[in-house]
C-alpha cells in the first residue's frame, strides 16, 4: 500500500474503506432507539448489489452511519444497520448494474431485478450529491489530496452531512478532492442522489440466478 497524508493515496483491492467503530454504530442506534435522531426512510429488508467498471467523483467524504429499516420483506419488525455512507458533489460511472434478490413466500420462488447503464465512456451515469450506504465494498482505489481522520462535521470536500444521515458528529471520516474507483463491487442498503442520470438504461426482472451483478 502506497499512502501519503497529502497527495495521491492508492488502495488495491480495499474491502470496506472505512468501517464504523462498534461504540459509534451502538451510540447512534441507542439514539434511534430513544427517538433522539430521525432517520431520513426507514430501508428495506433487503440489501442490494452495485457493481462499476470506473466511478469517477470528485468531492469525496466517507463516515459510518446507521439505517433504520425492515428484518425482512413483510415489514413486521425493525432494525438497525451499521453502514459506511460513502458521498461524492458529482460522480460519473461506467458499466454501472444494480440487483435485488427477492424471495417470494406465497409462490415459493426467488426473483432477480437488474438495472444497467452507462454502457461507455460516452454513455456514462451521472450523478450530483450522491450518498451510497455501504455495507461491503470491493475496489481498486485512488484518492486524490486524502485527510483521514477528520471529524464528521468538519468535513468539508464532501456534500454535506444529511439531517436524517444518523452520523456522529465528531465521529470518525475522512475526505478526498477526488476518487477514482476501478473493479467496484458492494453491497449496499440504500442509495440517493440530488440527480442521477442514467445512459442507456435497461432493467430485467426474471428467476435466473445470472442476473445478479456478481
Amino acid at each position: 500500500m502506497e499512502s501519503q497524508v497529502r497527495g495521491g493515496t492508492r488502495w488495491k483491492r480495499f474491502a470496506v474503506v472505512m468501517v464504523p467503530s462498534v461504540a459509534a454504530a451502538a451510540a447512534i442506534g441507542v439514539g434511534l432507539a430513544q427517538g433522539a435522531l430521525a432517520a431520513s426512510f426507514s430501508v428495506s429488508g433487503q440489501e442490494f448489489k452495485v457493481s462499476a467498471g470506473h466511478l469517477e467523483g470528485t468531492g469525496f467524504a466517507q463516515y459510518g452511519g446507521i439505517d433504520s429499516g425492515y428484518t425482512t420483506t413483510e415489514g413486521k419488525e425493525k432494525t438497525v444497520h451499521p453502514v459506511a455512507i460513502s458521498s461524492f458533489k458529482n460522480a460519473k460511472i461506467t458499466n454501472m448494474c444494480q440487483s435485488v434478490k427477492t424471495e417470494i413466500p406465497l409462490i415459493g420462488k426467488t426473483f432477480y431485478l437488474r438495472l444497467e447503464a452507462g454502457p461507455d465512456a460516452n454513455h456514462k451515469v451521472e450523478a450530483k450529491n450522491l450518498y451510497i450506504d455501504v455495507a461491503q465494498l470491493d475496489a481498486d482505489a485512488t484518492f486524490k489530496n486524502i485527510d483521514i481522520g477528520v471529524a464528521v462535521k468538519d468535513q468539508t470536500k464532501g456534500p454535506a452531512v444529511k439531517s436524517g444521515e444518523n452520523a456522529l458528529p465528531g465521529g470518525f471520516a475522512q475526505q478526498a478532492d477526488s476518487a477514482d474507483l476501478k473493479g467496484v463491487k458492494q453491497t449496499a442498503w440504500a442509495t440517493t442522489a440530488g440527480t442521477f442520470k442514467l445512459s442507456g438504461l435497461k432493467m430485467r426482472l426474471g428467476a435466473d440466478s445470472k442476473l445478479e451483478c456478481f
